[in-house]
């Protein structure tokens, strides 16, 4: 009886084992669905466990995101071109509506409208916002849509072109409102948040860090001129068409800088991009709320950053400060009695290194203001008190870049070979053109020699050097030959509408 139950059992458990091995084998696609249900997916944990250091950098990331969003806007306009010539090819098209200006072909000018986006960033709870000019300039409409994806019709306050900043408004009130940092607090270095609306995808977040602090000289503005205030952070967040009048954000939460530009052969983001600091967007804003426009005071002058020679020659212990190349009848400077190679060091006690530096520092204040200059002259420190006033016509403050007319050549230069350039005396027409009573005709500059580097021009007229005048070819080579190998020497030369100041450093 146990005989047959051990026998029948072993069959049994013979003919399942048989049945799991068929279903195996032969019905593969059985087995699938009936162990399905059973099978676990994925690792049961992430391969790395973040330290606590890096958990917090990430959650810092979200924190902050999360709390300027609601803060950045979309801000939209429609322009009315009349003239839509331009470039037809469709590669530029995002280029040009990054820095709101409209695009048009090749053809009789008509006029139409165009569409154009950026962002702006919510600066008072009733609704001002702060964008960049580029963005509005030309507006005949200006929408806005904020972060809850309701939409607002937008009136301009002002703008400023200099800046490239501009100020709108909203109706309303309640709304977020961005904390405005100091660029005391900013580094070169410091993590940050770039926020806008790039190529039309609302409420985009990118990340990088400070790059640079103080970049100028870049003519990015697509509004460019000579009197344009450049003094950009520069970062590695990216920025794209759209992302303009955004907000750059450390990760406090603090917006500390408008961007505005980018640097690309492109159209798009190949690297860096360009943010206005929000110490200069604190004082172009306010006046421009308070009064629509900007009561913008000048010193008057012409200036450029000092290079190593002219430190050399000047006797500074650092290739730090500005030139003043030129100095303006009647304005500020001139009434407080600033010379020609004077070399401002800093403005209110603050150092200034470049010239974009002391223009970003002058466009903080207003006309009737009084700054405190310090200055380098004659190897000394002296102070300068000095009562901006209002802008005349193009009697302002600027980088000199100034270029220079033909004018008469002479038979009879006198050449400086190693030094790469040529003058002759001055003619009577040369000097009435040019109003000037003493001095040498530059006939020629040699294109990579030191003169040229240094930025000495043909048909200038150098009237001094070392601050002695200049009356014939042959003093001013005496006065050149006198010198020794590495010693540096300073032209005051005059152009036809401005002066400049040239160092050389005489070659072995």
């Amino acid at each position: 009886m146990n005989k047959k139950l051990f026998a029948t059992v072993g069959l049994i458990c013979g003919g399942i084992i048989i049945g799991i091995l068929l279903l195996i084998t032969v019905f593969p696609f059985l087995s699938t669905k009936v162990f399905a249900d059973n099978t676990e997916i994925g690792a049961k944990n992430p391969p790395v466990v973040l330290n606590e250091q890096v958990k917090a950098l990430n959650d810092a990331y979200v924190a902050v995101s999360k709390a300027v969003l609601p803060t950045v806007v979309s801000v939209n306009v429609v322009v009315e071109d009349k003239d839509v010539s331009g470039p037809t090819d469709e590669h530029w098209k995002d280029f040009f509506k990054f820095f709101g200006q409209p695009f048009g072909g090749n053809g009789p000018q008509t006029e139409r409208k165009e569409e154009g986006s950026g962002s702006g960033v919510i600066i008072s709870d009733d609704g001002y916002i702060v964008t960049n000019n580029h963005v509005v300039e030309n507006a005949t409409d200006i929408s806005v849509i904020t972060y809850d994806k309701k939409e607002h019709k937008a009136k301009l306050i002002g703008r400023d072109p200099l800046t490239d900043l501009a100020v709108i408004k909203i109706e309303g009130s309640g709304y977020p409102v961005a904390y405005l940092g100091n660029m005391d607090n900013v580094h070169v270095g410091d993590m940050v948040i770039a926020v806008g609306n790039p190529l039309e995808l609302n409420s985009t977040v990118t990340s990088g860090i400070v790059s640079a602090i103080g970049r100028g000289g870049l003519a990015l503005s697509s509004n460019q001129s000579r009197y344009s205030v450049e003094n950009f952070i520069q970062t590695d967040a990216a920025i794209n068409p759209g992302n303009s009048g955004g907000g750059l954000f450390t990760l406090d939460g603090s917006l500390v800088g408008i961007n505005s530009a980018i640097a690309t052969r492109t159209g798009t983001y190949i690297g860096y991009g360009f943010a206005i600091p929000v110490d200069l967007v604190k004082a172009v804003v306010k006046d421009l709320i308070k009064n629509g426009k900007v009561n913008r005071g000048y010193i008057g002058v012409s200036i450029r950053t000092i290079d190593e020679v002219e430190a050399k020659y000047a006797h500074l212990d650092k290739v730090e400060g500005v030139m003043v190349n030129d100095v303006l009848k009647g304005q500020a400077a001139d009434k407080a009695g600033i010379d020609i190679g004077d070399i401002i060091l800093a403005i209110d006690g603050k150092p200034v290194k470049t010239s974009n530096e002391l223009q970003s520092q002058i466009v903080l204040h207003n006309a009737g203001d009084v700054v405190e200059l310090t200055i380098w002259r004659n190897g000394k420190k002296i102070q300068k008190s000095v009562k901006l006033l209002p802008k005349n016509d193009e009697d302002v403050a600027s980088n000199s870049s100034d270029e220079t007319e033909k004018g008469e050549d002479v038979n009879k230069p006198v050449n400086f070979d190693k030094l790469g350039f040529s003058v002759a005396p001055l003619t009577a027409d040369v000097k009435k053109n040019l109003d000037v009573n003493n001095g040498v005709l530059i006939t020629k500059v040699v294109p990579f020699s030191p003169a040229s580097n240094q930025g000495l021009v043909e048909n200038g007229v150098i009237v001094k050097m070392d601050r002695k005048e200049i009356k014939s070819p042959e003093q001013l080579k005496e006065m050149i030959d006198s010198k020794k190998s590495g010693d540096a020497i300073l032209f005051q030369v005059k152009y036809k509408d401005s002066n400049r100041i040239v160092a050389l450093e005489i070659p072995s």
